[in-house]
């Protein structure tokens, strides 16, 4: 089952609903633009690679939708659809890059509205099934960093529930664990949302894949005692020095790891990376509603006293001089990253 898929039947997005795992597996479907936009601003879906096909799916979706008898009616509302999208998460620089490729698509492509509409529809599942090819070429670079017996601090959650299928960090680890290495994972929770505890954790288990659960503040006393070899996360967004921003948390264990002189490697796809942004600074970091740190309960109670206030960042950023190497379908790109990020990105 792939995470995101495209009902060609009915013309709708299925999405697996992230908000309810591990408790229930259940299928989201989006008919409407808006249900595509909430599915992505609510968490129905996430991770990088999976917003961005979510967010092709939902271009095609809006063509199918659309009553435009026009070519140019129907490129003016497709357009107001790509800003929509873009607008519902700001960090992942996976979502804007779907559209924008889709609108190009679109731009390129001659015909009627129904033929523009059908071409729209082939280019979004065109874009999904890329992904899983490029997380499987990621998988196969990455796995050679990782040794049999290694113990791995994995962040948040990377794996097929992030992408369409596979996954990016959690797919060298999965690849890695199926050519035969005894691989251990701590899996620090990732709050407030707990997509560790909760997705990656879930993730793992169908895997088979040994793990234990820690809090996030524990990986510094496990990276200190040598009980971790390597910590391996994703990336939301990428500057073109190789600055990282990924899930709030990874900063602070790429500090920790770093001063223990434990290897760190974010994985991701090139589609990730925006050499329009020259460093990490300028990345807009998605500012999350305060109620998910408010309303969490201990004992069926309110933790938070009722009157209390809350800072919610979804995202933090990594300095590139943090990371031993980053891992892309395109290779391993080692340090320095400001001058061999770019170099390989453009294929020069």
């Amino acid at each position: 089952m792939r995470t995101v898929q495209w009902n060609e039947n009915r013309n709708e997005i299925c999405l697996i609903d992230q908000r309810l795992l591990p408790g229930r597996l259940e299928i989201f479907t989006c008919k409407t633009l808006d249900e595509v936009v909430f599915a992505i601003h609510d968490m129905v879906v996430r991770g990088a690679p999976a917003i961005g096909a979510t967010a092709a799916y939902g271009m095609a979706l809006a063509a199918c939708r659309s009553s435009a008898t026009y070519v140019d009616q129907l490129h003016s509302e497709l357009r107001q659809a790509a800003q929509a999208l873009n607008n519902s998460r700001p960090t992942a620089v996976n979502l804007t890059w779907a559209t924008r490729q889709m609108v190009l698509f679109m731009d390129q492509t001659a015909g009627s509205v129904s033929e523009i509409t059908e071409r729209l529809t082939v280019e979004a599942q065109r874009i999904a099934d890329q992904d899983v090819a490029t997380n499987k070429r990621m998988a196969e670079v990455g796995a050679e960093l990782i040794q049999d017996g290694d113990t791995i601090i994995h962040h948040c959650n990377t794996g097929a529930l992030a992408a369409v299928d596979w996954g990016t960090a959690l797919g060298v680890i999965r690849l890695a664990h199926e050519s035969g290495k005894r691989i251990h994972v701590l899996v620090d929770e990732t709050r407030p949302r707990l997509q560790g505890a909760r997705l990656t954790a879930w993730e793992l288990e169908q895997l088979n894949i040994s793990y234990e659960i820690i809090t996030d503040n524990a990986a510094g006393h496990f990276l200190r005692r040598h009980q971790a070899d390597k910590v391996f996360f994703g990336a939301d967004r990428v500057a073109a020095n190789g600055d990282v921003a990924n899930k709030v948390g990874s900063y602070m264990l790429a500090l920790a790891a770093h001063a223990n002189h434990v290897p760190v490697y974010s994985v991701f796809p090139t589609s990730t990376v925006d050499l329009s942004l020259d460093n990490g600074d300028q990345i807009p970091i998605e500012e999350r509603p305060a109620a998910e740190i408010l309303d969490l309960q201990f004992h069926g109670e309110r933790v938070a006293p009722e009157k209390a206030k809350a800072r919610n960042p979804a995202f933090d950023v990594t300095p590139n001089h943090l990371f031993t190497a980053l891992v892309t379908e395109k290779g391993i790109i080692h340090q320095p990253l400001k001058d061999n990020l770019p170099r390989i990105v453009r294929g020069l």
